[in-house]
């Protein structure tokens, strides 16, 4: 993974090749533990991920081709806002609310649980405007 002024980029692996789209398996590299952007890109977690990336219209691209990933720092923090800071603000609002009108810690608890359902199910509905949002390059 490399850090330039605005980007992160991961090196990957061209696993699928479509007309409009390639699929690229990006391994997270020990590089990722010191790097102050993995919060907002999610490698750090992960040992292997997946991503869709459009195209790039004139290049040809081969199976078990290396490429590397570009997505920006600021859309890095977009996804992490979407991914984990509103869901767990959800999640403890609900939860304070619940304790505050008396309900019991269980109930209370089940409730901010049940609370991030409709979040989910907004976020999966809203998945093809956010997939425009987050754009992959490739370089």
């Amino acid at each position: 993974m490399t850090n330039e002024s605005n980007t992160v980029s991961h090196e990957g692996i061209v696993t699928k090749i479509t007309d409009d789209e390639l699929e690229i398996k990006i391994l997270a590299q020990s590089a990722c533990a010191a790097c102050h952007a993995k919060s907002a890109c999610g490698m750090g977690e992960q040992a292997e991920k997946i991503l869709t990336v459009p195209r790039p219209q004139g290049r040809e691209f081969a199976l078990n081709q290396r490429v590397n990933v570009k997505m920006t720092v600021g859309q890095g923090n977009k996804a992490a806002v979407l991914a984990y800071l509103i869901p767990i603000i959800l999640l403890l609002a609900v939860l304070f609310v619940c304790l505050g009108l008396g309900l019991g810690e269980g109930l209370s608890a089940l409730l901010g649980i049940v609370a991030l359902i409709p979040y989910y199910i907004i976020l999966y509905l809203r998945r093809d405007k956010l997939k425009n949002q987050f754009l992959y390059t490739i370089d």
